[in-house]
Order: C-alpha cells, then structure tokens, then sequence
C-alpha cells in the first residue's frame, strides 16, 4: 500500500509568509524554509519581527484569505487522491491551513498549532511531534504503508530519503545542487508521472 506525502507552500500553495511579506511590506518575512534550515530559528525571527511591528493573528488570516492554490494544483490533488492515499505534511499551522485546505478540496492535513494571546498576538508555537515530517513518515511506514514524498524545501528533504522514493517539485536551484540524487520536476504532470512511476 502506497501514501504520497506532499508539502503545501511552494507545492500546492504559495509561501504563506512571503505573500504577507508582500501585503505589509516588510521584506524580511519572506524568508522561508527554502532559506532557513533551522526551522525554530526561523519561526522565532518572524514572532520577533510581528511583535516589532505590531501585527498578530488576525492580519495574517486576512492575507491567507486572498491566497489561491497554485494554478493546476487541486486537479493534481484530486486526480492523485483517486489513484492513491495522499496527506499533506506541513509545517504550518492550524489556524492557517483551514481555508487553504477548503479551497484544495479538504485534503487530509498534518501541521502544527500557533499559541495566541487573547489580543490575537502570536507567542509562540507548539510543534504536533519532533521532526514532524520525518516522524510521520516513519510512522505510516510502521503502519505498513510505503511512502512517496515530496517537497522544495530544507524541511522536506528528511522525508524524501526516508521514503520508497522522494521527489524535489520546484525547488531552489541551491537544493537541487546540493541534492542532485533527488529526482527533481517543476509541473504536476511530471510530478504525477514520477509518483506513478514509483507505484508500479
């Protein structure tokens, strides 16, 4: 029995913190995990940034709610869901997902949880396991599944050599470089041609 498991942002989604980079104009948000390996470094840069200036939950909603999935995106979802079990692993969280996850069909969703003062400031964050992607995977592999991941990101990479077969889908040329082993596609025809690949 196969599961596929895909990143969201940068796979089925833009960067959530790069189009709220754009929306209040502070450039440093928009980093991400493409450029940031150390995942709490990076959350703890971003908390510091929003308490600067202000911002908290409510204004970060308000942007994810003009986000579309990237073009294509939800019939590969949907055309890869009627071949074969598929989550999303993400290191998102909750409070985020919800109406991205409405408008990709509801897709099963792994992610994490934001802590929020009742002002609706962000204080921090709790992680749903350490190592969530690698973890997980693991986890459906002890449950007899064999895995198929794939992602774009420095987060994803644990995942994608844990699993029968990893695929890099529009990842930095800086990853693939480094990573050259990783089969790595920039459509989701390709993207499904490789997963079907490794069920055969």
């Amino acid at each position: 029995m196969y599961i596929t498991c895909l990143d969201l942002e940068g796979v089925l989604v833009p960067e959530i913190w790069i189009a709220f980079s754009e929306a209040v104009g502070i450039p440093e948000l928009r980093r991400t995990t493409r450029d940031e390996p150390d995942y709490d470094k990076l959350m703890r840069f971003r908390l510091d940034i929003l308490r600067e200036h202000g911002l908290g939950l409510r204004q970060i909603q308000e942007v994810i709610a003009t986000i579309d999935p990237m073009p294509g995106a939800k019939d590969f979802l949907d055309t890869l869901r009627s071949e074969t079990q598929a989550v999303i692993l993400s290191d998102t969280f909750t409070q985020f997902a919800q109406p991205l996850m409405k408008k990709l069909g509801w897709p099963a969703i792994f992610c994490n949880e934001l802590t929020v003062a009742p002002d609706g400031e962000i204080t921090g964050y709790k992680l749903r396991c350490d190592k969530t992607k690698l973890t997980t995977v693991r986890a459906l592999q002890s449950c007899g599944f064999e895995t198929i991941a794939s992602g774009d990101s420095f987060n994803d990479l644990a995942m994608i050599e844990a699993s029968k077969a990893g695929f890099l889908f529009r990842a930095p040329e800086s990853i693939r470089a480094a990573y050259p082993h990783i089969p790595a596609c920039d459509t989701y025809d390709e993207l499904l041609a490789l997963i079907r690949g490794a069920m055969r």
